[in-house]
């Protein structure tokens, strides 16, 4: 890949040091080469003139289900598990490929236009393959998943033998992970306790351990099914993650709500990471996760937009706002700032996906995976300064949007700019979705 520069920019380094840099910066072979405040003129060399924009780090969201995104607006106000039954469970049992294909590149065209770079994916059960096609198309950087359900109280179009899901689980790690430059890897997703075998979560504890694979699950997230958990195995649920031997830095719980004193310590003696959801458990009233607490006990904490039926968008600077707001009734004002949040949505989260040498910050010899910011916009309107970098971080959290972000780069490569993306344009992109999701629908009322 050709060098570049980019010019006349504002970079926020979100290395520690809080600085915001105004300069140019050089990307040789999808990496970040150089930062600093002229770079000489190459012979040949492209440069593009940022006019201002602040360049961040592009987001790391570690919580999400591409396969929902068709689903959006058709499963509202409904708790948790009925949300389930009702709505998700039949929807993700009718996916065929091509639908399944079009959900992927719908939620993914959102995420990239709204500034996210890298994401922890679950699946459904079947078809995984096309999630992992829709993001090498799309150019995002993603762990993704086939969600496994081996019970057998699980809905018949989503049940599968835990000798199925092991061998197809298996297969995918080694088809895909490392893939497209290493921008795919796989991860194991166990959707929660409540559907998957003992014999299974405990297979997959050797199959990560042998791979340094991330296994990505849910946890905690409603009182109904906290109680579940109670009854089914005897102790609240990552008491159970812990006894299967599932707890440590590899593995990605969501929502973590519900917790008792002794699971938030089993969280921070075994670096297991959270991720955050705040717009999802306030739509299905499962409940707030108290971040601060668990920040403040050594626990990892990211951030997730989770799915679109739960949410209903996967717009990161949404779940920046709330993660901060929700919190200072309880915590006081000072609790979650800005730039704590920020640092949530991107180094936080490549920590928990284990990239953290190559994203989340915008260093020399990381991945060029960057966002350029225009805080020129009526609802932001803040002129950026290397000496008030703090203003440029509450902007950043508290009233910017996706409508700000004018291009977005993963490895190097430009995947989003006025409104386009490499090979398609949005308008294709939300036609494809809508059309198959017509056959969806018709595929579930026979």
């Amino acid at each position: 890949m050709a060098s570049y520069v980019l010019d006349n920019g504002f970079f926020l380094l979100n290395d520690g040091s809080g600085r915001l840099v105004r300069g140019s910066l050089r990307v040789e072979n999808g990496k970040i080469a150089k930062i600093a405040r002229s770079i000489p003129k190459v012979k040949g060399e492209k440069r593009t003139d940022l006019a201002g924009q602040t360049v961040i780090p592009g987001f790391v969201q570690t919580h999400v289900h591409l396969c929902q995104t068709l689903f959006r607006n058709f499963a509202d106000d409904l708790e948790l598990l009925d949300w389930l039954r009702e709505r998700i469970w039949p929807f993700e049992g009718a996916h065929n490929e091509k639908s399944l294909y079009a959900s992927a590149r719908l939620g993914i065209a959102e995420l990239l236009a709204g500034g996210t770079t890298s994401i922890l994916d679950m699946g459904t059960v079947r078809h995984t393959d096309a999630i992992f096609e829709a993001a090498k198309s799309m150019g995002i950087r993603a762990f993704i998943g086939k969600c496994l359900m081996d019970r057998d109280d699980n809905p018949p179009t989503l049940r599968e033998s835990t000798k199925a899901a092991l061998h197809e689980n298996l297969e995918l790690l080694q088809r895909w992970h490392g893939q497209a430059n290493d921008r795919l890897r796989y991860a194991s997703a166990p959707r929660f306790l409540l559907s998957c075998t003992e014999g299974l979560m405990r297979e997959l504890k050797g199959l990560s351990d042998a791979n340094e694979m991330i296994v990505h699950s849910h946890s905690s997230e409603s009182r109904a099914e906290v109680e579940a958990i109670r009854k089914l195995y005897g102790s609240e649920n990552i008491e159970a993650f812990h006894r299967l031997g599932l707890t440590g830095p590899r593995l990605v719980l969501a929502h973590c709500i519900h917790l008792s004193e002794a699971e938030k310590k089993i969280l921070a003696e075994t670096s297991t990471r959270v991720s955050h959801c705040p717009s999802s458990n306030l739509k299905l009233a499962s409940g707030l996760c108290s971040t601060p607490e668990l920040r403040k006990l050594g626990v990892s904490v990211s951030l997730g937009a989770d799915g679109a039926p739960c949410n209903n968008n996967l717009n990161m600077f949404q779940e920046m706002r709330l993660a901060s707001l929700l919190q200072k009734p309880h915590h006081g004002p000072t609790a979650m700032p800005a730039r704590d949040v920020f640092e949530m949505a991107t180094i936080e989260g490549a920590r928990a996906l284990g990239i953290e040498k190559d994203a989340g910050s915008l260093e020399i010899g990381k991945k060029a995976d960057l966002v350029a910011i225009d805080l020129l916009e009526p609802s932001v309107a803040v002129e950026a300064s290397e000496k008030e970098p703090e203003h440029v971080y509450s902007a950043l959290v508290y009233s910017a949007s996706p409508q700000c972000v004018r291009q977005t780069w993963v490895d190097g490569r430009s995947v989003f700019r006025a409104g386009s993306y490499p090979g398609t344009t949005v308008r294709e992109i939300v036609l494809e979705a809508m059309r198959e999701r017509k056959k969806l629908f018709a595929r579930l009322r026979k």
